[in-house]
């Protein structure tokens, strides 16, 4: 894995555990977190390949999707 990716993981692990924090909600356990950062990533590079826009916003709004 590349560095950028690897920081991109570490990003969204941050924002999880912050949102999760946020919602008063426990956070799941590293693996888990480290899973679900995982597909977020994944998740906004094929959006930004689609959409042309910042990964790290579309990692927020997906992030911040889970409140919904």
């Amino acid at each position: 894995m590349g560095f950028f990716k690897q920081q991109e993981e570490r990003l969204a692990i941050r924002f999880l555990r912050w949102q999760y924090q946020k919602l008063g909600k426990a956070a799941s356990n590293e693996d888990e977190l480290r899973r679900q950062a995982t597909i977020i990533v994944d998740e906004a590079h094929r959006i930004a390949r689609e959409r042309g826009q910042n990964v790290v916003s579309i990692m927020k709004e997906l992030i911040s999707n889970l409140r919904k």
